[in-house]
């Protein structure tokens, strides 16, 4: 029917007319060479399997299957298929994939879930063996390994509570080694065993603080170092909250009060748990977590892993024991916190409750939480459809510093795309991309730069329980980071976060942070930060700021070169701020999203000592709430456009970007129906010429005749596939390119960004990790046209449709 065309150099623009011509004459005239088809090679794993065959009939582990891989590096002639059947994979260690473990020659290794299965990687030991202990309280008792410790249980699939109770800011002073207890109701603290493992939370502003208890005396409680200090300076803290805040004492057997809490004696091997009345613990699943992480994926600047696919798979039962340590977790925003003593003011409890000099000097060592699937030093790796739930920290990291990597190797992910996957009842936030220390934001090292991360498609919901300052998303420095059509639900604190440090990092500096003596301990960089170019579009965003009123449902901070925040719907965020650009943020564009029932629809953190300026809100939408923005000299930033409607009267713009926000799925083609893509102007069909299925024939449009080669998927994740079984294809963005021109080819279904497309309500279908449109070459209707992506300009060649 068609020609397979001749392959251009990405980026370059096609030739057009006579030219086109000359050269499919001149491709005619060379010898076509038979291509070869890649063979794909199968795995087979089950949570029971042994033997190295790996085969159907006889299944390996994990880690069998892991050798088999690496046997392979190097000599791939096609993808190699770990599969996973159903079932509770209990993990004594986690999985590390490193660059023995990658794809090579072209090819992909990806580990995935058997059609219909769904295995879980789990860090947990299933407890059994309760017995009644207080039958009036009805607590039970279960023996568990000596040793072991936790901060998490999980009973029938969901976190339990620590045993906890709750006590008025005026029942305690606070003072420079502890508390001094003012309500004699609370000196039985004094007499409670194991007093170093009771730990104090302060629920603040926007921190949510935990110090552990060293002794308790008389009224005296004396805690232990570096916690109590390195909580009680800087900002919004423990002693004194820019906001109020609530404590809670927690970790103690005598605090059983409330049904559901559980409380551990790793000394003793015991754990308890007050259940709820009529409880039968034969017919419960408790899960008490061994690991703190279950999957690394990472090798070095020089030889990173690659090349890697992980799809359908669950990540579950993790702990974090760092707050459990006599460092606690003094929280400075997001998941960062101080992890060492520091030289402190000897009044710090005066002269350090908004900040201070030597406050300035911990900055640069800021810790992260770590998560329980880590990405770093690591390229072309994509999650598809994955599952992280019941985590003891953060879901999944990618690029993190080095304080949040087990393998010690920091930052460097590339073009690393999460699609398709559920985050729920975590710990810590859904997903965290990129660093807060000095090589985060100025490398000293190219390959450490965090860039081209995409996050599509996802359900982020119910997440940081444990601790709560964290959003659903954050994304520190990042060179092109895609944040697109997720749902972010049910949180403390914000939905969305982008960047970091307050503008302190960018070129030039801020005068705010001269004047707090930052600069005394760092550079004045003279050059732009990684953080530049990021897309958070078509977002569902809603259920935020449950306890935390400071910060956004969406949030930016520092200068963010090319920010487009555009088609975001926010609703329900407790009358808080929607949009909210922090200090320091610069050059982003906030259009076309949509705020419902806010405080304040619209914030600048803007003073006269710090650089929020250059920033655009044009054509938003809003009901409710305040309009606080810098314009004018010396902010400069912009209102155009934006409408406040009455109650929920939208337009139909509006309504457009309400319907299209969120996890994309469910129309023409999302169903597992394929369908025809069809060019409107044209009035032909997406078509792989010559019905080819060899991976990198470039598309093109042809007469709509229904054949298999003009069938697509469009897949919940997704993914633009044609054919199915052996022969199944994903429209690809050839060599992950992101600039006009880069040609639309059919490819190995691999999972990462460049194959999956936005289908949008304007009829224009858009790469997740690109941004740029479907495209008809030189807008032409002929048959054999060829398709690229061209940025998005509403011409008629870039109008689709399935049906």
């Amino acid at each position: 029917m068609s020609l397979i065309p001749h392959r251009r150099p990405h980026g370059s623009r096609p030739l057009r007319g006579a030219a086109v011509v000359a050269v499919l004459a001149a491709a005619l005239a060379v010898p076509a060479t038979a291509a070869h088809a890649a063979t794909t090679t199968t795995l087979y794993v089950s949570p029971t399997g042994s033997g190295t065959s790996c085969s159907a009939s006889a299944p390996c582990s994990l880690t069998q299957a892991k050798s088999s891989v690496e046997a392979a590096d190097g000599s791939m002639s096609g993808d190699i298929v770990v599969q996973l059947a159903g079932g509770t994979y209990r993990l004594t260690e986690p999985l590390k994939l490193t660059a023995a473990d990658s794809g090579s020659n072209g090819y992909t290794v990806s580990w995935q879930a058997a059609p219909g299965a769904s295995p879980v990687l789990s860090g947990g030991q299933q407890v059994t063996g309760w017995s009644l202990k207080d039958s009036a309280n009805n607590i039970y008792a279960a023996p568990v390994p000596t040793g072991a410790d936790s901060r998490q249980l999980y009973v029938d699939g969901a976190l339990a509570p620590r045993a906890a109770i709750g006590i008025s800011r005026s029942d305690v002073k606070v003072t420079s080694s502890g508390l001094t207890i003012l309500n004699s109701s609370l000196n039985y603290l004094a007499s409670l065993p194991e007093q170093n493992r009771i730990e104090l939370e302060s629920q603040n502003s926007f921190t949510d603080r935990f110090a552990p208890v060293q002794s308790i005396s008389g009224s005296a409680i004396t805690m232990q170092q570096p916690a109590w200090n390195n909580n009680n300076w800087g900002y919004d803290t423990l002693a004194s909250p820019f906001a109020g805040g609530s404590l809670q004492l927690e970790n103690s057997y005598s605090f059983l009060k409330s049904a559901g809490q559980w409380y551990l004696d790793p000394q003793a091997g015991q754990l308890y748990y007050k259940a709820p009345s009529g409880w039968n613990p034969a017919s419960h699943d408790v899960e008490l977590p061994r690991l703190t992480s279950l999957l690394q994926i990472g090798g070095t600047y020089a030889a990173p892993a690659h090349d890697i696919a992980v799809k359908g798979i669950a990540f579950e039962h993790t702990t974090w024991l760092q707050p459990s340590t006599s460092t606690g977790y003094a929280d400075q925003q997001s998941g960062t916190f101080l992890a060492r003593s520091y030289t402190q003011p000897s009044d710090f409890l005066t002269s350090c409750q908004s900040g201070c000099q030597l406050f300035e000097a911990t900055r640069n060592t800021w810790n992260q939480v770590p998560a329980a699937v880590q990405v770093s030093a690591a390229g072309r790796i994509a999650f598809s459809g994955d599952t992280f739930a019941h985590l003891g920290q953060v879901g999944l990291g990618i690029g993190n510093d080095a304080d949040a990597h087990a393998s010690g190797v920091g930052l460097g992910a590339s073009t690393v795309s999460v699609s398709g996957s559920t985050f729920t009842d975590d710990s810590g936030a859904g997903i965290v991309v990129g660093g807060v220390q000095p090589d985060a934001h100025h490398p000293s090292n190219t390959a450490m730069t965090d860039q081209d991360i995409t996050i599509a498609n996802n359900r982020i919901s119910d997440v940081a329980k444990d601790y709560k300052d964290m959003a659903g998303i954050l994304s520190t420095y990042v060179t092109h980071a895609v944040i697109s059509h997720n749902e972010v639900s049910n949180l403390a604190y914000d939905g969305i976060d982008i960047g970091w440090g307050w503008g302190a990092n960018d070129a030039g500096g801020s005068q705010d942070y001269r004047n707090r003596g930052l600069y005394t301990y760092q550079p004045v960089y003279t050059t732009p930060t990684t953080l530049k170019n990021t897309q958070v579009t078509g977002n569902l965003i809603h259920g935020t700021k449950k306890v935390f009123h400071d910060g956004g449902s969406l949030y930016n901070l520092s200068a963010d070169p090319g920010a487009v925040f555009q088609g975001n719907y926010i609703y329900d965020n407790h009358n808080t701020v929607g949009l909210y650009l922090d200090e320091g943020s610069r050059y982003v564009t906030l259009s076309g999203n949509v705020v419902q029932d806010s405080g304040v629809w619209a914030f600048t953190n803007a003073s006269g000592t710090n650089n929020t300026n250059d920033n655009t809100f044009s054509g938003n939408w809003y009901n409710s709430g305040a309009t606080q923005v810098a314009t004018g000299s010396p902010h400069n930033n912009v209102l155009t456009g934006n409408v406040q409607v009455s109650g929920t009267n939208w337009p139909s713009g509006a309504q457009q970007v309400i319907a299209q926000a969120g996890v994309q799925g469910g129309s023409q083609g999302s169903d597992g129906t394929p369908a025809e893509v069809h060019a409107l102007a044209a009035n032909r069909c997406l078509d792989v010429p010559g019905s080819s299925t060899t991976p990198g024939v470039q598309v093109e449009i042809w007469d709509c005749a229904g054949g298999a080669n003009q069938l697509f998927t469009h897949t919940s994740d997704g993914q633009l596939t044609v054919y199915s079984g052996g022969s199944k294809l994903c429209l690809d963005a050839s060599g992950q390119g992101t600039s006009p021109g880069t040609e639309v080819v059919t490819w190995t279904c691999n999972g990462q960004s460049n194959q999956h497309w936005t289908v949008n309500a304007n009829g224009t279908i858009t790469g997740v990790q690109s941004g740029l449109c479907l495209d008809v070459t030189g807008a032409s209707t002929a048959n054999g046209a060829l398709v690229e992506l061209w940025t998005c300009n509403g011409g008629a060649n870039q109008q689709w449709s399935l049906s």
